[in-house]
């Protein structure tokens, strides 16, 4: 399977309909992006690109990120997607590493690079010098023929590499992970039924385009069943958000947990707490309609047609997910990996705190359980696994076993009704005193539940266990709160539902949001 062959067959059913654009702006149809994709190749070949060279794409969400997608991968080169937010240095550093022929960059970043590039050492530059660079906008927003005449290129083939997709900005040691075109197509397939689209649907695109998640799911998914992906023109922001909401009326988002957190804690939860429904909540029969009243407020919210709000990239907070569930939201989560295409398993509502079923033809098995529950390293194979680490076989050798599987570095077990449950990070797991098993993540849920924590993050220090917590400064100030009492009383609250062995030896205030990478998970390592 290759994404040529999902395309043009994609083109066949609904050249007609509408495929790219913007919210309340130019939307392409499937037969315009389809000449627009074979205009840009025609320039791939003037500027000599062989099969297998490697065309870097760092901008923003822009309908003209997917004609350039696809016109890379459905031909013979390999797309190196970059995020948007890496640092000019890091951009380098992944275009040195993957051997580019061409930068295509976003107009609002070619200053930055141009900046970078008048100020890096010489030696910095050496490796680059035969880059090509071209702007995204000056490539898309030309006129574009009736008629743009088939090119006679040679089609990739199911193994061949398609995209080299890097998930830090590679200031050490560079990870490329390499994806074939089965890898991404297979993927694709599979995870169509899970969101369910019909021609004519509409999507919104909010998240970064470089990150598998969004661009299999957000892109490939909707263009292989006939749906009409829409981009805002200006970062997600609530002023900017919910205007399009309103005017899109989306059938589909994609999301991560902490966007959705945010809408709960701030727009839902007030409201369920507040004196006359909190009362009325506890009658039996009434809290149930309350919060379904409360999921059809949410659904207007989002432009009243909403049927798949996916979640991803992390874990969705227990509480958010109860009330997701009990209010009768269209709330989906799934489980993946970049290594992975990226999705592994999925499923819309269903079991809570579970992320569904395993994918058509993806195989997992759990490795040496760790405990009496049988949570253990989460192992995948399958047509979505990559081909490996880009010129790293010691990586590569270090996440397959023997006999092929790919170690995912999560925790995670399986119910009697073969749902999977994530448990945590491998790396970031604790363990007691005794050798117990303490998920970090597991107490960071509970923490995040109280209403002055935006966010938490719990490690290891020495022999105790702290948590790191991030506050509403606003709240604070506004209800003039003691920060040191509340934390006291929070410590005691959250101890009380823990573990003897995991219970928190202290909760300090972090003054900053913690950093965090493109699906806003917060990057451990740094600090440990």
């Amino acid at each position: 399977m290759t994404i040529h062959s999902l395309w043009t067959e994609a083109v066949r059913r609904f050249a007609e309909l509408p495929a790219l654009g913007w919210v309340d702006g130019e939307s392409w149809t499937y037969g315009e992006v389809d000449r627009r994709i074979r205009q840009l190749q025609n320039k791939f070949l003037e500027w000599d690109l062989a099969p297998g060279d490697r065309i870097a794409l760092w901008a923003p969400n822009h309908p003209g990120w997917g004609v350039t997608y696809l016109a890379t991968t459905t031909g013979p080169w390999v797309i190196v997607p970059i995020l948007p937010d890496f640092l000019a240095a890091d951009t380098a550093n992944v275009l040195t590493h993957g051997e580019a022929r061409v930068l295509i960059v976003g107009r609002g970043l070619l200053e930055v690079w141009n900046k970078w590039w008048s100020e890096a050492p010489e030696e910095k530059r050496i490796p680059l010098n035969g880059l090509r660079v071209e702007v995204l906008e000056d490539l898309i927003e030309v006129p574009v023929s009736a008629e743009v005449p088939s090119l006679n290129l040679p089609l990739p083939g199911p193994s061949d590499l398609t995209a080299l997709i890097y998930t830090s900005g590679t200031t050490g040691a560079s990870k490329g992970v390499m994806l074939t075109q089965d890898n991404i197509s297979s993927n694709a397939c599979t995870a169509s039924p899970i969101v369910g689209f019909v021609p004519g649907d509409k999507m919104l695109s909010i998240l970064p385009l470089a990150h598998t998640y969004e661009c299999t799911l957000g892109l490939l998914v909707p263009l292989n069943e006939g749906a009409h992906v829409n981009y805002l023109n200006k970062p997600a922001s609530p002023t900017v958000l919910l205007p399009a909401l309103a005017s899109l009326r989306p059938h589909a988002i994609l999301s991560v947990p902490l966007f959705m957190e945010k809408i709960y804690r701030s727009k839902v939860k007030p409201g369920l707490n507040h004196g006359p429904v909190k009362f009325l909540s506890k009658i039996p029969g009434i809290g149930g309609l309350l919060l379904k009243v409360a999921g059809s407020k949410l659904k207007k919210t989002f432009g009243g047609r909403i049927k798949f709000f996916g979640v991803g990239g992390a874990p969705l907070a227990p509480e958010v997910a109860q009330f997701l569930q009990k209010s009768g939201f269209p709330y989906a989560i799934g489980y993946g990996l970049t290594e992975t295409s990226p999705l592994v398993a999925g499923h819309i509502g269903g079991n809570l705190f579970s992320t569904g079923r395993i994918l058509k033809g993806v195989e997992v098995k759990i490795a040496e359980p760790k405990n009496d529950q049988g949570a253990g390293e989460i192992l995948v194979k399958g047509p979505n696994v990559m081909a490996g680490y880009y010129k790293d076989p010691v990586k590569t050798a270090e996440v397959f076993t023997q006999d092929g599987w790919f170690k995912t570095g999560d925790l995670g077990l399986f119910d009697k009704q073969g749902h999977l449950y994530i448990k945590g990070r491998s790396k970031s797991l604790i363990l007691g005193p005794s050798g117990e098993n303490i998920y970090p993540e597991a107490i960071e849920a509970l923490i995040n539940q109280d209403r002055l924590v935006l966010e938490s993050l719990v490690l290891q220090r020495g022999h105790d266990i702290v948590a790191k917590v991030v506050l509403n400064d606003e709240l604070i100030k506004e209800e003039s709160v003691k920060v040191e009492s509340h934390l006291a009383e929070l410590k005691h609250l959250i101890n009380e539902q823990l573990a003897r062995y995991s219970r928190l030896s202290l909760l300090e205030v972090q003054p900053q949001p913690f950093e965090k990478t493109a699906t806003l998970k917060v990057k451990r390592y740094l600090y440990r």
